[in-house]
């Protein structure tokens, strides 16, 4: 389908795809055999200003625009969907300082986020919080001048890797989910480090750890927002960030898509290429059909959102849920049309099929999308 891209965002989208194509893919199969970060492909996204994507002109990017990170998630996500966390996993890190740190909090950290200086990641989840975001054990204690930051947070993207996390941490545990708050901590500050870092099913050219917080001295200057908003600050971000999972789980069907289409015009069986066959025919024209109705609602979602709009929860929700059952239908059904080469790692649709099942799981299960479109459904009757 035609989206009107302007003429700018075209050149963006052909960028994303060039370093993806030329980049990304010779070395896609390594990082995900080593689960090792793409350092390499860090650099070249630096080189080539993508990162200034993220953030808007007035704080030394590009854009800051959801339609344009859509475009770049979705053409690096197609050839490797752990790879391109290392340009979304920055943003979504970055979110909480765009949505409601003040000025001067966005321009001291902004402009090195745009440079790619400094990458960013979003620290939420911990062993029992996660969905329930009222459930978190990290605390912040304030002591005027700085807080003292302590607990411990879990399957962070980007963990270890990035220099600059947006941490939720409780300033008072009696007002439950209103009592949170987001501190700005810094890689390298006293008493933070980092755990266990996982061994993954999929996005393994991802980094996934632990954080460990011990007496961390936060300046006060790093509170994100005010105290007791971290909780609103934290769906605020979901809410501009469930497009980019969308956008990330359509990358891996495209690409598994492609795959399993151009294989099908390959293999023949009893003569004929196996495309010739109505029920490989079918399962390609569902792939297809389903992959570009994902696309449309989440260009359609990511314009309402740039042009302004105050509500877009329920959008962004089914932006993410929908995005990612497509992802996860159409690359098991990619599999199945590769059939024993499918499941061989010599192939890249296997790894796909791993990388999409985390699209239906990471920034609120898809049982909590479906608890968040039907709540703000119900408001409008």
């Amino acid at each position: 389908m035609d989206y009107f891209l302007t003429e700018d965002q075209l050149e963006l989208q052909e960028l994303a795809k060039q370093i993806a194509e030329e980049k990304i893919k010779p070395v896609r199969a390594k990082y995900d055999e080593e689960k090792s970060f793409p350092h390499e492909i860090v650099e070249i996204f630096r080189q080539t200003d993508l990162y200034s994507v993220l953030v808007p002109e007035e704080y030394g990017g590009i854009s800051g625009k959801i339609t344009d990170l859509s475009i770049v998630m979705e053409e690096l996500s197609c050839v490797c969907g752990g790879i391109a966390l290392a340009f979304g996993g920055s943003g979504l890190g970055m979110d909480p300082i765009l949505l409601a740190g003040s000025e001067e909090m966005k321009k001291k950290w902004l402009p090195l986020i745009a440079t790619g200086e400094k990458l960013a990641a979003f620290a939420l989840t911990e062993a029992n919080a996660g969905s329930d975001a009222g459930g978190i054990e990290t605390t912040a204690e304030n002591k005027g001048d700085h807080y003292i930051v302590n607990g411990t947070k879990q399957w962070i993207t980007g963990g270890g890797e990035a220099d600059i996390y947006t941490v939720f941490a409780m300033t008072n545990k009696e007002k439950g989910p209103r009592g949170a708050s987001c501190f700005i901590l810094e890689k390298g500050m006293e008493g933070f480090s980092f755990g266990k870092k996982e061994d993954k099913l999929g996005i393994r050219g991802s980094a996934t750890t632990e954080l460990i917080m011990d007496n961390v001295i936060v300046p006060r200057e790093n509170l994100v927002g005010k105290e007791g908003s971290g909780f609103m600050t934290a769906m605020k971000t979901f809410d501009v960030s469930r497009p980019m999972v969308g956008s990330q789980a359509v990358g891996i069907a495209r690409g598994a898509f492609e795959e399993a289409a151009r294989y099908s015009k390959q293999r023949k069986q009893f003569g004929k290429p196996i495309a010739s066959f109505q029920a490989i025919q079918f399962m390609l024209a569902d792939m297809a059909t389903q992959i570009e109705a994902a696309r449309a609602l989440i260009r359609q979602t990511a314009r309402m959102i740039d042009s302004g709009a105050k509500k877009f929860a329920k959008e962004s929700a089914m932006c993410k849920v929908f995005a990612s059952d497509v992802a996860m239908k159409v690359t098991v059904d990619a599999v199945q049309i590769l059939a024993g080469y499918g499941y061989m790692k010599e192939y890249p649709v296997e790894k796909m099929m791993r990388d999409a099942k985390i699209t239906q799981i990471y920034e609120g299960t898809n049982q909590i999308q479906r608890n968040i479109i039907a709540s703000n459904l119900l408001k409008e009757f």
